[in-house]
């Protein structure tokens, strides 16, 4: 049997517009989409080239038509896909084809554009030590589930650690989650609904973005600098859009490595009172810092500010464990959420955590950790000017760099063409909403001792199309 011909590329186009909008539950089931006209003139297209998208989508059961009265979205709702919703992105610059692949590629491939740091980096021999220890006591949580607040300790230890570095945390305002995700993701599930702006810095973390779409928010971003957002824009974006939160990085930036200052978190806090805004920092990244620069968190203040944080990116990625401290007033509800919706954390993995954080192994690796990173940080400098790329910012800790390609060169294209030589890149942008970061990268400087990792990139960018 022949196979049909594929649809014309405007045809496709309001095909995909169409499908855009159904995975984004925009368009649920028995909408009315817009008339031939309306939708032809929406895209600069004939009317026949709408009734051929129509009809091919009609044929694939999407939608349907009703004699004299339109086309309607067809029943029941399709399952939600997270890659449709938005503009349609080529593969390689979506944050989920950035995560999958760093999480797919085998262990030999090179992984500069990766968010984590090398195995071997990793406290190992302090984890099993611990699983021993916890395996030996006759009172941890091996098999019960863990408190719906999650275990005592661990938060206690928590409390301990914040206040060495500064933030006075009372262990009763903690909520334990599974991964710092999670922590974003309930807070995301209490404070918003459909359509409500979020403000984000461009560029920010890629899983912002995918999280936000997952909860159908409307996404606004505001241009950052080497000591936060731009101010000017930040006000614009708050009167423009009347945002109901802002979600930044606090500690090293992600992917820019960029400092909020003391005075733009006095600026951000002012005016999240006068504008009714809540703020979210991800302060997953803060243990890296080996002199703390400003949160928005502060002592005076913390009915209107959310902190996250967790242990993926310092001890295991594979011990799940995040927590997030709020107000007095959500804590309960939060905790209520997490309920329905896990049930209960991991608590022999908080129960692991706790010993880990009790006997002193995890801060003396994280002292550890601070001095690779510089010593990683001054390597990758280095390395990468000597191949044409230049940091955007050097970064005070951290552990990403944030690179101009040399001229000509886009990101997304040296990433696809990466992967044919087993090299995993993060380019610039998959963490920009506004997609204005196509000659930009970020690499993983705790990523890139690899021998083999120079040439390869040599060659890559010798040979990707300008």
């Amino acid at each position: 049997m022949d196979m049909p011909a594929p649809p014309p590329g405007r045809t496709a186009g309001i095909m995909r517009f169409v499908r855009q909008r159904i995975a984004a539950r925009e368009w649920p089931p028995g909408a009315r989409l817009p008339s031939l006209r309306g939708m032809a003139l929406q895209h600069g297209v004939s009317k026949s080239t709408v009734v051929e998208a129509y009809d091919r989508l009609a044929a694939e059961g999407a939608i349907r038509a009703r004699a004299g009265a339109g086309f309607y979205v067809a029943g029941p709702l399709a399952p939600l896909a997270l890659a449709e919703i938005g503009p349609r992105l080529d593969r390689q610059i979506d944050p989920l084809w950035v995560s999958r692949q760093s999480l797919d590629l085998g262990a030999q491939a090179l992984k500069p554009g990766c968010g984590w740091l090398p195995d071997h980096w990793m406290p190992r021999d302090a984890i099993r030590r611990a699983l021993r220890q916890v395996a030996r006591d006759p009172d941890a949580p091996l098999t019960d589930y863990a408190p719906a607040l999650g275990l005592p300790a661990l938060r206690s230890q928590i409390a301990r650690h914040l206040a060495a570095r500064g933030l006075a945390v009372d262990p009763r305002r903690i909520l334990l989650t599974d991964s710092g995700t999670q922590a974003v993701d309930l807070l995301c599930r209490f404070l918003i609904e459909p359509g409500d702006a979020v403000l984000v810095d461009d560029p920010c973390y890629f899983n912002f973005l995918a999280l936000l779409r997952a909860h159908r928010a409307r996404i606004v971003g505001v241009p950052h600098t080497p000591d936060g957002p731009d101010m000017d824009r930040f006000e614009a974006a708050l009167r423009e859009h009347r945002p109901r939160l802002y979600l930044s990085n606090a500690g090293p930036h992600n992917p820019t490595g960029a400092r909020l200052s003391a005075d733009k978190a006095r600026r951000i806090r002012a005016l999240a009172h006068v504008h009714d805004l809540i703020l979210i920092e991800d302060d997953i990244f803060g243990d890296f810092e080996a002199r703390p620069s400003a949160r928005l968190w502060a002592d005076d203040d913390r009915s209107r500010v959310a902190q996250v944080g967790g242990f993926s990116k310092t001890l295991s990625a594979s011990l799940r464990c995040g927590y997030l401290i709020a107000c007095e007033d959500w804590l309960d509800d939060l905790a209520d959420l997490r309920t329905a919706t896990t049930f209960s954390g991991a608590g022999l993995t908080q129960a692991v955590i706790a010993r880990l954080l009790r006997d002193g192994a995890w801060q003396q690796h994280t002292r550890l950790l601070r001095q690779r990173l510089a010593s990683a940080m001054t390597r990758a400098i280095r390395q990468l000017n000597a191949l044409g790329l230049r940091p955007w910012h050097e970064p005070e800790g951290g552990m990403f760099l944030w690179c101009r390609l040399p001229e000509g060169i886009d990101g997304a294209r040296l990433a696809q063409a990466g992967l044919q030589q087993g090299l995993m890149l993060a380019p610039g942008n998959v963490f920009s909403q506004a997609q204005t970061a196509s000659s930009m990268m970020r690499f993983n400087v705790s990523q890139m001792d690899d021998p083999r990792l120079p040439d390869r990139l040599a060659t890559l960018i010798r040979t990707c199309p300008r």
